[in-house]
């Protein structure tokens, strides 16, 4: 586990000695429990190794097959290892000391490159066919880990880290105008609309749900995994959905909990976080160990501004989570030394290129850091279970009962919803009507959001017409919760951020993120259920609050009067340094650097509306998101300019 790295020469010549070096020399920054390499004549496979799993400890990454003439290099842990064991038909007796490696190669003498669609966890991996003469890698249906590579007509070389191989002689470290101009363009934390790019142009990466094969001199990319909704269950109650539910839940988290080490978890105040600590605790508790979990609370000194409806300082509701359980360890951190700005540099070396998630970075990349303190190598957490596993908009649901004309049901289900949230039957009805006729009547002259790129650029790259034909929405009008998951679902450009900033902070401080909300069989499962399910008797995300009765307290299960919301003290923490801030924005405004790709008149009408003394409750405006990610962009720049 951790970084892989490779080359395959096509022509057949050597590979040098000095490539191989100066590959594996850029990951020795990092931490590693053993690095191994494998080299024969045009072939070079590497791993910087972290053990995470029992079955990684001591095993040989990269693994050479003799008698099935196959090598392999692997980032991976594989969850569905017994339901694996059993279709390759390998005795019980020998089934611990089979790596996760091992089994993904396996799985591939046996089923070839349809060998990813039988595989559950988080992977990236390669392997070099010798019979077949053939290069076959993949990279897991979400990717939750990375994996980046250079080709031409001699060459295919491979990393986990773009920085690698940016090293070597070959591979020039030009810019994509194409992925700048949308990631400038677009409004949303998603960098690109094409999948397979990076902010490097001589350098690609294999897609979610994507495999990679060379043979013969010719290179394919194949999407091997699509999510779609298959055919809906069909139980008999409520009760069976539940039952199936916590079921198919509780297995991908089990599955989550195998490590020599002590086991981790993100905790908020919520469902999700909440429901996944309370069942990996008691999982854990049968083998008398004990969940450690780690929780962001507001810096000291910190005024919540948030409306009644949201809890900046979720600390009284997780605290509640942890005694209604009982075996868990819970730790609280304000991270008073960090801030958004802070951690830019931080977050900029890690992932290897600009990000636009700036409000929750000084807390994420520092439960990273918390954890490795500790010895932990996993953190669990829920941060796809909106939606899967805690799906259910109570509003919309409602708005398509009355598009149906479902009126009975849609006069009991507002009438219990206004009564569970406390608010007037009368709002409520308004609320649901805005969002009917919303969907109804959508205009197609809306202004863009407040957009980085400049008009110039945004003309020489066409950038527009390519976001219009991926159907991306640049107003804010897509209002609808059920057509904003099937996008979800349908276009892996909405995968690449989670996935892309976990893999690479966990090669920083050897501990992998893993959601069990994102697990496979939970997806799958989560899509073939009915959507009544998900929203009854007035109560939003109704199958997991039934579901997890007993497990979460009542006051976490049932509430939806309130909501937790993360980050909303990032100006109070930057106010110390606010005019070096504002000073590194006027430097920006007038720096040729980024004269002809940023909106700069935009830029400096955002700098004046924050040159002096901000309010706390700025935090999420749109200029003020506008003037942070066009920061991070600029010191990306500098970085690599």
């Amino acid at each position: 586990m951790s970084a892989i790295a490779g080359s395959y020469n096509i022509n057949q010549e050597p590979i040098s000695y000095d490539h191989i070096s100066t590959v594996m020399n850029a990951l020795n920054k990092f931490p590693a429990d053993d690095i191994q390499i494998l080299h024969k004549d045009n072939l070079f496979f590497g791993c910087h190794t972290q053990w995470i799993t029992p079955e990684s400890v001591g095993e040989k990454n990269p693994l050479y097959d003799s008698e099935r003439q196959l090598v392999i290099t692997a980032d991976a842990i594989i969850d569905n290892r017994d339901e694996l064991f059993n279709k390759l038909n390998i005795n019980k007796s020998n089934r611990k000391a089979i790596s996760d490696s091992k089994l993904i190669l396996l799985s591939y003498h046996k089923w070839q490159e349809d060998c990813p669609r039988y595989l559950i966890g988080d992977f990236a991996f390669m392997i070099w066919d010798e019979k077949r003469q053939k290069l076959f890698g993949a990279r897991d249906f979400s990717g939750a880990r990375t994996l980046y590579y250079y080709s031409d007509s001699n060459r295919l070389a491979f990393c986990s880290l773009m920085k690698p191989l940016l090293k070597l002689p070959y591979v020039e470290n030009e810019i994509s105008e194409q992925w700048t101009a949308e990631f400038l363009a677009i409004p949303w934390n998603f960098e690109t609309v094409d999948t397979g790019s990076t902010v490097y142009k001589k350098i690609k990466q294999i897609p979610p749900s994507h495999s990679i094969a060379l043979c013969g001199g010719k290179l394919k990319l194949n999407r091997y995994s699509t999510l779609v909704a298959k055919e809906k269950l069909n139980l008999k109650s409520n009760e069976e959905y539940e039952e199936a539910f916590i079921e198919v839940f509780n297995e991908a988290i089990h599955s989550r909990l195998r490590s020599n080490y002590p086991i981790g978890a993100h905790l908020s105040g919520g469902l999700d976080s909440g429901s996944v600590a309370c069942l990996a605790a008691n999982s854990l508790k049968e083998e008398k160990k004990k969940l450690h979990t780690f929780s962001y609370i507001p810096i000291e000194g910190f005024i919540d501004w948030t409306p009644k409806s949201r809890v900046a300082n979720e600390r009284p509701l997780i605290q509640s989570t942890v005694n209604f359980n009982g075996n868990i360890n819970d730790h609280y951190f304000t991270f008073e030394e960090k801030s958004p700005l802070s951690e830019i540099d931080g977050w900029l070396d890690a992932l290897e290129m600009p990000y636009k998630y700036f409000e929750n970075t000084f807390w994420l990349k520092g439960m990273f850091e918390k954890a490795q303190e500790q010895g932990i190598r996993v953190l669990l957490n829920g941060q796809r279970g909106n939606w899967t596993v805690s799906w259910g908009p109570a509003i919309d649901y409602q708005a398509n009962l009355m598009r149906k004309f479902k009126f009975l049901r849609f006069y009991k289900e507002i009438s219990e919803y206004s009564a569970n949230v406390g608010v007037p039957k009368s709002r409520v009805l308004s609320v649901v009507s805005k969002k009917m006729y919303s969907t109804i009547y959508k205009s197609k002259n809306q202004e863009l959001l407040p957009s980085m790129i400049s008009s110039d650029f945004a003309k020489k790259t066409s950038v527009y017409e390519t976001l219009h034909r991926h159907e991306i929405d640049l107003t804010g009008t897509l209002t609808d919760s059920y057509e904003i998951k099937k996008k979800q679902f349908e276009q892996l450009f909405y995968w690449n951020i989670t996935g892309t900033y976990s893999s690479k902070l966990s090669i920083h401080h050897a501990v992998w993120d893993r959601d069990p909300t994102n697990d496979l069989r939970v997806v799958n499962f989560c899509l073939s259920v009915p959507e009544e399910q998900y929203v009854q008797n007035g109560f939003s995300r109704s199958l997991i609050r039934r579901s997890t009765k007993g497990i979460l307290p009542d006051s976490i299960r049932l509430n939806q009067r309130t909501r937790g919301v993360q980050g909303a003290d990032g100006i109070h923490r930057m106010m110390p340094v606010w005019r070096e801030f504002i000073r590194e924005l006027e430097e920006l405004s007038n720096d040729s650097l980024v004269a002809d790709v940023l909106n700069i008149p935009a830029i400096k009408n955002a700098i004046e509306m924050y040159k002096h003394e901000p309010k706390p409750e700025q935090v999420y405006d749109l200029d003020f998101r506008l003037l942070m990610r066009s920061l991070i962009f600029y010191r990306f720049m500098k970085k690599v300019s």
